[in-house]
């Protein structure tokens, strides 16, 4: 991850890009591409582009990474720290194949 964030700073940074990116505008950057890639899959179902999808996942992921730039937060570490809350919440033995909450002991 260190060296893709290495080449966004070095991409935005050529660009003087950086004064657009207050976290609010890349939360919201975040957002519009989340329906960018969600409107890959509309009206058709498993029939969607590939290559669409990985070009609107990119610019999700590209913008999920700025945002953690610019909040100074690692963006593994966060998602290790979340994927251990989520564990202690959604124990294997208990949510094993269900998609639905389970009431917590």
């Amino acid at each position: 991850m260190d060296d893709v964030t290495h080449q966004l700073r070095d991409f935005v940074a050529e660009r003087d890009w950086s004064q657009f990116h207050s976290p609010e505008n890349l939360a919201k950057s975040i957002s519009i591409e989340s329906g960018e890639l969600l409107e890959c899959f509309q009206w058709s179902g498993t029939d969607y582009s590939s290559a669409e999808v990985r070009d609107e996942l990119a610019d999700v992921l590209t913008y999920c990474l700025l945002l953690a730039d610019r909040l100074r937060l690692d963006p593994e570490e966060i998602v290790r720290q979340k994927l251990q809350r989520t564990r202690e919440k959604y124990p294997a033995d208990k949510s094993r194949g269900r998609s639905t909450k389970y009431d917590r002991l």
